[in-house]
């Protein structure tokens, strides 16, 4: 599933982007594709066991996030699939922290530990994937469905 969105730059209309979100987790910005440093989001075709569609309702919340904001990626190398890994901002809000912060993805130990507490809370919050019986990303991507 892919969703694609304009997203205007809050100072000048001339700075127009075009972004495309891939799923939680990874987003292609004029056509430079990267993913977020640190953090791992379900696949877009990830449903939980108990029927919750994480992928899904992943892209809707980085969609809030992101939308009518000045997307700005700054890369930190490459991941062992040679995607380029990156920090993204939505008007300097870091997207890996928000997503965490909302149960729509976890730390991604591969990539990154950052964002370790921010999970802690989603978890003791019951947020997201948190509140659902979600199996990782990466363990879903080698067994999906």
């Amino acid at each position: 599933m892919r969703l694609a969105i304009a997203l205007i730059a809050l100072a000048a209309p001339a700075a127009a982007q075009s972004v495309t979100i891939i799923d939680g987790d990874k987003i292609n910005i004029d056509g430079a594709g990267y993913r977020f440093l640190g953090v791992a989001a379900p696949d877009p075709a990830q449903v939980c066991d108990d029927g919750y569609p994480a992928g899904t309702e992943a892209i809707k919340a980085l969609l809030a996030l992101m939308s009518g904001r000045k997307i700005a990626c700054e890369s930190h190398g490459r991941d062992p699939s040679g995607r380029l890994l990156a920090l993204c901002r939505a008007n300097g809000r870091d997207l890996g922290e928000a997503m965490v912060r909302a149960g729509m993805a976890w730390p991604d130990p591969r990539t990154g530990r950052d964002y370790v507490v921010v999970e802690h809370d989603a978890r003791a919050d019951r947020l997201g994937v948190h509140d659902h019986s979600c199996v990782l990303p990466w363990a879903y991507k080698k067994n999906p469905g």
